[in-house]
């Protein structure tokens, strides 16, 4: 288990579009949810939704089953892993998260202020 059940900040029944509108509506950096990943993918069960400088940025969280871990982004070399995706939410919210946007090529970090609730 993930440990995300009972968590504030888990949107369950949210799609992608449910959660970046209710992230611009909170207009407020840092603000983030998570949700389940649209794929229905078990190597990438959910997904970290940020806003941050008027953009929303998806990323997707990964389950690694061989150490049944978890991890942002895609897979690189020393990255960092949780035992479950609320471990990755309470260590950002003391720790930067970087931000990569691959479309204009720039990086931002934040860390995870405000968790918005979907209506």
């Amino acid at each position: 288990d993930a440990g995300v059940h009972s968590k504030a900040w888990y949107a369950a029944t949210c799609d992608r579009k449910m959660a970046e509108d209710a992230l611009y509506r909170s207009n407020k950096d840092g603000s983030f949810l998570i949700r389940k990943s649209s794929g229905q993918d078990s190597q990438q069960p959910y997904t970290l939704v940020v806003f941050y400088n008027r953009r929303v940025y998806n990323i997707p969280i990964r389950f690694i089953e061989s150490t049944r871990q978890y991890a942002l982004g895609r897979e690189k070399s020393g990255e960092e892993r949780f035992d479950s995706v609320a471990e990755i939410v309470e260590n950002h919210q003391r720790t930067s998260l970087v931000l990569i946007d691959s479309q204009n090529n720039t990086k931002d970090s934040t860390k995870l202020k405000h968790i918005v609730r979907v209506s």
